[in-house]
């Protein structure tokens, strides 16, 4: 179950980089993609890996702020240390975005969860 929570979070990451790419007219070809996605990726395996090593719950709002914050702040210092840069405004839509994808999942989950019969 957790390989499946993990590409959620993945592919959040690859919709921020495809559509960031896509309205700064960068184009959509593999290794531009790669180029852009390799320090969020970077940020995003090192929440999932402290998140796996505290066993928490990966659906929990706490574990996605973890995450969010860990994606974030990590691909974003590997973008200055690869020399790709960042604007403080880029930062902000990196965690609107991502926060809310990563939290919006968890949120609808929990609120299915929630409204599920229970079973006898």
């Amino acid at each position: 179950m957790r390989k499946i929570l993990v590409l959620v979070d993945l592919l959040a990451v690859l919709v921020f980089v495809m559509i960031g790419r896509s309205v700064h007219s960068h184009g959509l070809n593999p290794g531009g993609l790669v180029s852009t996605a390799w320090p969020f990726v970077s940020g995003l395996g090192v929440g999932w890996l402290g998140l796996v090593s505290r066993r928490g719950d990966p659906s929990s709002l706490r574990s996605g702020f973890v995450i969010v914050i860990s994606t974030v702040a990590i691909g974003m210092a590997l973008r200055v240390v690869s020399g790709q840069g960042t604007a403080v405004a880029f930062v902000f839509v990196a965690l609107a975005f991502l926060g809310a994808a990563m939290l919006g999942w968890r949120v609808a989950s929990g609120l299915v969860r929630a409204h599920r019969p229970a079973h006898p």
